[in-house]
C-alpha cells in the first residue's frame, strides 16, 4: 500500500477529491466528516455526503470531535504522512497540526488571501467578482492564512450560480491533489506566503440577507439571485407570500424599482430591469417563467417588496 492519508470534508464539494484519493495509490487511513444530523422532524439521521460516500467507499469514518484527549491520542496513533482537509467545517486544533509528516493541506474555494472563511463562493459572486478559482494551501493556525501551493482560476459570469460553481470547483479540487501531493512528496513543492494586507473574510450566509432589494442596480440583484441559489435563495413578498427567485436575467426596461413591467414578470430595478427565469412560490415546486405565469398573476404595474 502507498503512504497513509487522513481526509477531512464533510459536504458534497469535498468528495470528488475524497474518490479520487480514494482510486490513487495512497492509502486512506482515516477519514473525519462531521456528526451526523437529525431531521427536521428528528425521524430521520442524515449523514453528511463525505460520510454515505466513505461508506460506499468502504473507508473508516469517525466524527468525534477533535477537542476531546482520546480523539487527539488516536490521531497521533495514525501517524499519517499528510492530512488533507476540504471543507471539513470544524477548526483543527493547533495542537494537531505537527501531528504529520507533511503537515495538513487545505483546498479553499477562492483565491486566496480573498474571501477567507465560512462562504467564499457565495460571497465572490454577490460581490460581483470576475472570477474565483481554489487555493491549495497548507494550514497554520489563524484561519485561511497559510501560504499557497497552488492556485487555479476560473471565471465569473451572470449565469454563474454557487451551485454551478461549486461543482466547478470541487472538480478542479479533485484534478489537481494528487499532483500536489506528489509535490510535497518529493520536496518539489513551493509554497508562498499570502499577502495579508489584502485579505477579505466571506462570512457565513444569513438567511436575512437574501430578501432582494429593488432599489439596487440590476447586476446587484442578478448577483444576489445567483450568489444565494441553492440556498438559501432570493426572495420577494406579494399578496402575503415569499416568491423565490433561482434563475433570471438583467433586462434594459426601466420602471420605479420595485415595479412589474410586464405580463412576464419583468421588475425594475435601480437601474434597468429584472426578468425571472424560474421561480418558486412557498410551498409549492420550482418553475420556468411561463409555467408560473399560466396559473399564477402578478399584474403589469404591481408594486412588489
Amino acid at each position: 500500500m502507498g503512504k497513509k492519508i487522513v481526509f477531512m470534508g464533510t459536504p458534497k464539494f469535498a468528495v470528488p477529491t475524497l474518490e479520487v484519493l480514494a482510486r490513487s495509490n495512497y492509502e486512506i487511513e482515516c477519514v473525519y466528516t462531521q456528526s451526523p444530523k437529525k431531521s427536521l422532524r428528528g425521524q430521520k439521521v442524515n449523514q453528511t455526503p463525505v460520510h454515505l460516500a466513505s461508506s460506499k467507499l468502504k473507508l473508516k469514518v469517525r466524527t468525534t470531535s477533535l477537542v476531546s484527549e482520546e480523539e487527539y491520542s488516536y490521531f497521533k496513533s495514525l501517524k499519517p504522512f499528510i492530512v488533507i482537509v476540504v471543507a471539513f467545517g470544524q477548526i483543527i486544533p493547533k495542537k494537531y497540526l505537527n501531528l504529520s509528516e507533511m503537515g495538513f493541506i487545505n483546498v479553499h474555494a477562492s483565491l486566496l488571501p480573498k474571501w477567507r472563511g465560512a462562504a467564499p463562493i457565495q460571497r465572490s459572486i454577490i460581490n460581483q467578482d470576475k472570477e474565483t478559482g481554489i487555493s491549495i494551501m497548507k494550514i497554520e493556525e489563524d484561519l485561511d492564512a497559510g501560504p499557497c501551493m497552488k492556485q487555479v482560476k476560473v471565471k465569473i459570469d451572470d449565469e454563474t450560480t454557487t451551485k454551478s460553481l461549486s461543482k466547478k470547483l470541487s472538480e478542479l479540487a479533485a484534478e489537481n491533489i494528487i499532483d500536489c501531493i506528489k509535490l510535497i512528496e518529493k520536496g518539489k513543492d513551493k509554497f508562498v506566503n499570502q499577502d495579508h494586507s489584502k485579505a477579505t473574510y466571506a462570512k457565513k450566509i444569513k438567511k436575512s440577507e437574501s430578501k432582494i432589494t429593488w432599489k439596487q442596480k440590476a447586476k446587484e440583484v442578478l448577483s444576489k439571485i445567483n450568489g444565494l441559489n441553492p440556498f438559501p435563495g432570493a426572495w420577494f413578498n406579494y399578496n402575503g407570500s415569499r416568491y423565490k427567485i433561482w434563475k433570471a436575467e438583467i433586462s434594459t426596461l426601466k420602471g420605479e424599482p420595485g415595479t412589474v413591467l410586464d405580463e412576464t414578470l419583468t421588475v425594475a430595478c435601480e437601474d434597468n430591469s429584472i426578468k425571472v427565469l424560474e421561480i418558486q412560490k412557498e410551498g409549492k415546486n420550482k418553475l420556468p417563467i411561463n409555467n408560473f405565469i399560466a396559473g399564477t398573476k402578478i399584474p403589469k404595474g404591481t408594486k412588489i417588496i
